[in-house]
C-alpha cells in the first residue's frame, strides 16, 4: 500500500519560499529524500539555497551544483550533525549517472535535496516528499507550491508540517 497526501499552496513569493523551504527543513531527517520540481527559473534553487542554510548558516555559500551534479554540506539540526547533499540532475545524460554522484552514500546517511528528479526518477525512493514549483501565468513574481508526501513516514509528518506552514504567511 502506498500512502500519498498533497496541498497545494497559492501565489508564494520569493520570500515565501524561503520561508516554507526553512520551515521543511526543520521537519527533515537523516535519509529522507526531498524532490525538487519545476521548469526553468521557477525557485528550485532558492528554495535549497533556503534550505540548506536553515541547517547550516545564514551566510553559507550554496552554489548551484548544475555542473559538478551535487554539493555536500555539514549541517546540525536538533544537536545533531548530519550530511546534506544537494543535486542537480539536469545535466544527466541517463537516469544511471547518479549512481557516479555519491547518491547511494546521500539515501544512506544523509538528507538529499534533488532539482530536476525526474531525469532519474525510476532510482528514487518512493518515500519521499516531493515539492513541485510553478509560475502562474497572472503572477510571474509567485509561485502556486503543491508539497506532496509519498511514503508513510512523510505521510506521519504532514499534519505537523501542516500546522507549521498554517502559522506563517507566504
Amino acid at each position: 500500500m502506498v500512502f500519498s497526501e498533497s496541498f497545494v499552496l497559492t501565489g508564494v513569493s520569493q520570500k515565501g519560499v524561503q520561508a516554507l523551504a526553512a520551515a521543511l527543513a526543520q521537519q527533515a531527517k537523516t535519509r529522507d529524500v526531498i524532490a525538487l520540481s519545476g521548469d526553468l527559473g521557477a525557485g528550485k534553487t532558492v528554495f535549497a539555497k533556503a534550505f540548506i542554510r536553515a541547517l547550516t548558516r545564514q551566510d553559507e555559500d550554496v552554489p548551484s551544483p548544475t555542473f559538478t551534479l551535487v554539493q555536500t554540506y555539514e549541517a546540525r539540526q536538533n544537536e545533531k550533525e548530519l550530511i546534506l547533499w544537494h543535486f542537480d540532475l539536469y545535466r544527466l545524460k541517463t537516469a544511471q549517472e547518479i549512481y557516479e554522484t555519491g547518491f547511494e552514500e546521500a539515501l544512506a546517511d544523509g538528507i538529499s535535496l534533488i532539482e530536476w528528479p525526474e531525469r532519474a526518477e525510476g532510482l528514487l525512493p518512493k518515500n519521499r516528499l516531493t515539492i513541485q514549483l510553478e509560475i502562474p501565468a497572472d503572477a510571474i513574481d509567485k509561485r502556486n507550491v503543491t508539497i506532496t508526501a509519498n511514503g508513510s513516514s512523510w505521510v506521519q509528518r504532514m499534519e505537523k508540517i501542516k500546522t507549521c506552514l498554517s502559522v506563517q504567511s507566504f
